[in-house]
């Protein structure tokens, strides 16, 4: 006999979450356009390359704020007969693609800097010290923005990850025009680029890896499923556990499906014990969607269909009501 729970409140506060969340990157979106737009026409005449550069990385994530700006509405949509857990995994197919998009980014900037040390490019100081600070306010505005959203939601956190290496190339940009400015030192620009790209691919691999985690349905990451087990055996009740599965739908929705083994009783009497797993699961590990699968240690022939099977020296059945 099987049993599904979802947590109501829980999935209203998701969903409350990511409307939250769409907001946040329609704002971070408007403000990297603005920006990129300010940037281009602040290199071409200043002829910075720099500046330029740092506009192509800014409508690069313009394009990775659309994705999950696209994929946060999609997200909120119901579940269909053909997609019964919803469109959740967008979000993460998203924070993979922009995963993937930032270390292509980092890798090109790393190319492009190395370049520059051999053939460097005479620049506007004073025009890039300006833009480039400009830039960083509104950067600054937009990490504000999705901030609160990165710690909970893995397509925000990509979006977050692009506005902060934005952060750091504003930043980088600002120090090389310094430099440039009082030291006439043209090396500092694709130096200091080598060091931002590494930055930045740091915490791609760590966005990359979450989004294959959880594509590959892997236990998440703060629960240990050994825990899980023994927390469902102290139970009144059960007396075994097998089959157990947890994996995450979506950032912050995590589901669990298994079977437990309880005393020989009434069907009707084995709701009490579902309810004290249930309860136990979202209060400890915050599992909101469980799918438990009651079995008796015997199988009375008067309770329910003889569609036991051997599992080592004790026979198992599944609860179905025999009709009469």
């Amino acid at each position: 006999m099987s049993f599904e729970r979802v947590s109501i409140g829980m999935e209203d506060d998701h969903h409350v979450h990511r409307q939250g969340s769409t907001k946040a990157l329609g704002v971070a979106l408007a403000l990297t356009v603005v920006i990129a737009l300010v940037e281009v026409v602040g290199g071409l005449i200043s002829g910075s390359l720099a500046l330029l550069g740092d506009a192509g990385h800014m409508f690069t994530d313009v394009l990775a704020l659309g994705l999950s700006l696209g994929a946060s509405m999609v997200a909120t949509r119901g579940a269909t007969e053909r997609h019964t857990f919803g469109f959740l995994r967008v979000e993460i197919l998203v924070a993979l693609i922009n995963g993937m998009a930032l270390v292509g980014i980092s890798l090109l900037v790393i190319y492009e800097a190395i370049g520059r040390f051999s053939d460097p490019v005479d620049i506007d100081a004073g025009i890039m010290l300006l833009v480039a600070t400009v830039g960083l306010g509104a950067n600054l505005i937009g990490i504000k923005l999705l901030h609160h959203g990165s710690q909970e939601n893995l397509n925000v956190r990509g979006a977050f990850l692009h506005m902060m290496g934005d952060l750091l190339s504003s930043v980088g940009v600002i120090l090389a025009a310094l430099l440039i400015y009082f030291f006439s030192w043209q090396a500092a620009d694709p130096l200091i680029s080598i060091g931002i790209a590494i930055i930045i691919m740091v915490g791609a691999y760590r966005l990359v890896s979450q989004s294959v985690s959880i594509l590959l349905e892997a236990v998440p990451s703060h629960i240990d499923i050994k825990e899980v087990e023994e927390a469902l055996l102290g139970v009144e009740g059960v007396i075994g556990v097998h089959d157990l599965h947890v994996w995450t739908l979506s950032s912050g929705v995590y589901s669990l499906s298994g079977h437990v083994l309880v005393k020989d009783r009434d069907v009707s009497s084995c709701s009490l014990v579902l309810r004290e797993i249930e309860e136990m699961l979202d209060e400890r590990f915050k599992i909101a969607h469980t799918t438990i699968q009651v079995e008796t240690e015997t199988c009375p022939l008067n309770g329910c269909s003889l569609n036991g099977r051997e599992n080592g020296d004790r026979q198992v059945c599944d609860l179905d009501h025999q009709r009469k």
